[in-house]
């Protein structure tokens, strides 16, 4: 190879080596940001309700809370039956994070008296005077999610490493597929013996995206 091609070459190497450092100083990772925008907004299982009624009527709110954070993307979470929007069963924050190049990890974390947080979604804000430190992170129940091409994101927990104490159960696990339109959510819980004591049986809950959640 003549010297002219080798420095074109150099060139050109070097240039997408600046590119690619400069998007990692800047914080920017698509996938990661494609993962945030499809899990935030309102989501309904109303439908799945209506033609099986061994599911309920659940409503799901995900919303990005403290956008100024370079430690990954975080969202405050609430789930909560049709009949009692006011009384959300389920409140969590979600932090979305690279683990490596290949998968995107989604770890939990339980606010301190949630309740006070029931219909925040609609004003993020409501979340600027907390941090990290003041959440408790359930250790063993992140979720690992690799993209399916370029139309969803799949993933579950890890073996038993989620701790449960619902029913009986001593551990739980989470399967989860995520695409723009809908997110398919199976939570269960196991005893000892691996028997499942609570949770869908048939299949996860399919929650269909309606709007955007502000």
């Amino acid at each position: 190879m003549s010297i002219s091609k080798l420095a074109i070459l150099a060139v050109i190497v070097c240039a997408a080596l600046t590119v690619a450092v400069a998007a990692t100083q800047s914080g920017e990772d698509k996938e990661l940001l494609r993962l945030r925008e499809w899990m935030s907004g309102s989501f309904s299982s109303a439908d799945q309700a209506q033609s099986d009624t061994s599911y309920l009527d659940i409503r799901l709110e995900m919303t990005p809370i403290w956008a100024g954070r370079t430690d990954g993307c975080w969202l405050y979470v609430e789930q909560a039956t049709a009949a009692k929007l006011d009384r959300p069963y389920r409140q969590r924050v979600y932090r979305l994070s690279r683990t490596n190049d290949t998968a995107v990890q989604s770890e939990v974390f339980t606010l301190q008296e949630p309740l006070r947080f029931a219909g925040a979604w609609k004003d993020p804000q409501e979340f600027d005077p907390l941090t990290p430190d003041s959440l408790l992170k359930k250790d063993g129940c992140a979720i690992i999610l690799r993209p399916s091409g370029d139309s969803a994101f799949i993933g579950s927990t890890v073996g038993r490493d989620c701790p449960s104490d619902l029913r009986g159960a001593v551990y739980a696990t989470s399967e989860v597929v995520i695409t723009s339109t809908f997110l398919l959510s199976w939570d269960r819980g196991f005893d000892s013996t691996g028997v499942q004591v609570w949770g869908a049986t048939q299949g996860g809950y399919r929650f269909i995206k309606s709007k955007p959640s502000r």
